[in-house]
């Protein structure tokens, strides 16, 4: 079976490199004093947990064999006292780094969301957007433990393992060496586990991405995989596409668990060893008190060490998904604003293709040396096959995608030289696939002029014949529409499209295939409503239907990436060439219907 989109692994451009962490640390700094008031806080209370040990020493050593009832009284006060204090720092650290985490997860996903606004259309012609959603959500939110406890804890524990060190050197320094055994045996772990960890939470990455894409994709055909009833091979593949992420799941936590019994069987030998020797060495310089004290801190010794080990796995698992987030920030449009490019001012709607050529990938042509001119208010239709090249010419128009070679000039300036902004601010495209957002209809019409008051919109709507069908919804133009219009048919859509694309008042109107959904009837009132809006307004039409383009200024009849006829409809059919035979045959098509 032919391998999809969906089940294919994406692999990384460039290997992962610690650049990917400092980008990261870059979203903290505006939190930087926020994060060391928490850090002088978490230290705080690191401080007040570790008198606990040292405290029980004194109490056994002094307090106890004295009979100093009071001075224990005293001591219980002050440990009460050091747990309430790390019980309070504790709960302001997690809140505090809990809203400093989930900011900055807010702008990663910000930054995100932004730069896919301007990625070009060969960005999302060439991936499943279900892998680019999971890049925006899951990946992102992958990060907030890392950003939410992390980076304070790694300080924290930092700070108590100097502290903790210091307390059991002051005990004793053979039984402190001896405590520090274990580190070379960890540092072996460690290295041996590092890449095999980074390497399966990478392959997870790949396979929740996978399965992302599948469902996303599913659900957007579930119309068509009802109709051609293929729910069961769906499934199949689904199981699949869900097995191979539970495998790489399970992968991937065995070899992140490796580090944690690591340290604890490396904790539970050392502390051992400690009472074998510590023991031995009572009544010759080490105290019963001091022995419980040590032992007390080894516990407190190997947390951190765990919290740090539990760290470095964040880490770890943190990369693959930074490696995702950056390579698509990193991605760069393929069409974007020239050095020093300019605003285009106000515009008459002169249009002129001079020697044009283009392909979506390098080497082919999809258009070659198409050249025209046309005059401001001139309607020109585009006509020919399926693949000709027609919506390819309205789309370098509109700079959607950049020409592989030639000039393409408004009013005699070079769209290349201008901003996008403002090239497409002075256009009104209606695509071949008319989408609907999900909100109200008036909302959906007012997306093409946020600043439209509601009686221009109802305007519009009536100048292209949709306002009678909208007023006959439940509540009008108020009415709720789901995403991509589910409650309205085809030509419906079609014609809040055209409403969309009308209120923006371009000087430039682009129709693919505007009326390719609408009814008969509807298309005879709808073309006397364009008659008064695409008067003054240098306007593309493309249509299949040679009916609807009969009144252009001009037809350029397309195919196979060039203008093989050009006139107007009168013109073109005396000619007898191949728009006359491709009217003829729609016209015997109409007759036979």
């Amino acid at each position: 079976m032919a391998r999809n989109k969906f089940d294919v692994d994406e692999e990384l451009e460039a290997p992962f490199s610690f650049v990917h962490l400092k980008r990261m640390l870059v979203y903290l700094k505006p939190y930087r004093k926020k994060i060391l008031f928490t850090v002088f806080i978490m230290l705080i209370a690191s401080g007040a947990n570790l008198i606990g040990p040292y405290l029980i020493k004194n109490a056994i050593d002094e307090k106890i064999p004295g009979k100093d009832v009071g001075g224990l009284w005293v001591l219980a006060g002050i440990y009460l006292i050091a747990l309430i204090i790390t019980g309070i720092c504790m709960k302001y650290k997690i809140r505090m780094m809990s809203q400093i985490g989930q900011s900055v997860i807010l702008h990663i996903r910000k930054d995100l969301f932004t730069h896919l606004q301007k990625l070009s259309f060969s960005f999302y012609d060439s991936r499943p957007h279900g892998k680019i959603l999971v890049r925006v959500v899951n990946y992102v939110n992958s990060l907030s433990d890392l950003l939410s406890n992390g980076l304070i804890n790694l300080i924290t524990d930092l700070f108590s393992l100097i502290v903790i060190i210091g307390f059991m050197l002051a005990i004793d320094v053979k039984l402190t060496l001896m405590a520090m055994l274990g580190f070379p045996i960890l540092a072996a772990v460690i290295l041996l586990i590092k890449n095999a960890q980074r390497k399966a939470w990478q392959t997870l990455s790949n396979k929740q991405s996978n399965m992302n894409a599948y469902i996303h994709e599913s659900i957007n055909g579930i119309k068509v995989t009802q109709a051609f009833t293929r729910e069961e091979e769906n499934k199949r593949i689904f199981s699949e596409v869900s097995e191979s992420y539970r495998s790489s799941w399970m992968k991937a936590v065995r070899i992140q668990f490796l580090l944690w019994p690591s340290i604890e069987n490396i904790s539970v030998l050392t502390t051992s060893l400690i009472y074998v020797v510590g023991i031995s060495l009572i009544g010759d310089g080490v105290t019963v008190g001091a022995l419980v004290a040590f032992v007390g801190y080894i516990g407190m010794f190997w947390a951190p060490i765990a919290n740090i080990g539990n760290f470095y796995n964040a880490i770890i698992n943190a990369t693959a998904y930074l490696e995702r987030i950056f390579e698509m920030i990193d991605e760069k449009p393929t069409v974007s604003d020239r050095p020093n490019a300019v605003e285009l001012p106000a515009i008459k709607g002169k249009v002129e293709f001079k020697d044009v050529i283009f392909g979506y990938e390098e080497g082919e042509k999809i258009l070659e040396n198409i050249n025209f001119c046309v005059n401001p208010g001139d309607t020109i239709a585009l006509v020919g096959a399926t693949g000709s090249g027609k919506t390819t010419i309205v789309s370098l128009l509109s700079r959607f995608y950049d020409v592989s070679s030639g000039r393409i000039e408004i009013d005699d300036i070079d769209i290349n030289r201008v901003t996008i902004q403002s090239l497409r601010k002075q256009m009104g495209v209606m695509l071949q696939d008319p989408f609907i957002f999900s909100g109200t209809i008036m909302d959906n019409i007012r997306y093409g002029r946020l600043d439209a008051a509601d009686e221009e919109v109802i305007e519009a709507a009536k100048a292209v014949q949709a306002h009678q069908f909208i007023n006959g919804l439940s509540d009008g133009y108020q009415t709720e529409v789901n995403e991509r219009g589910t409650r309205l048919s085809t030509g419906q859509r079609q014609l809040i499209s055209f409403a969309r694309a009308l209120l923006a008042d371009p000087k430039i109107l682009i129709l693919d295939e505007a009326t390719s959904s609408i009814d008969t009837e509807t298309e005879l009132a709808l073309q006397k409503g364009l008659e008064t809006l695409l008067a003054g307004r240098t306007s593309f039409i493309i249509a299949h239907r040679l009916s609807t383009i009969q009144n252009a200024s001009r037809i350029l009849l397309i195919d196979k990436g060039r203008i093989k006829e050009e006139g107007s409809h009168n013109e073109l059919i005396s000619r007898q060439g191949y728009y006359w035979r491709l009217h003829q045959s729609q016209h015997q098509s109409l007759e036979v219907g």
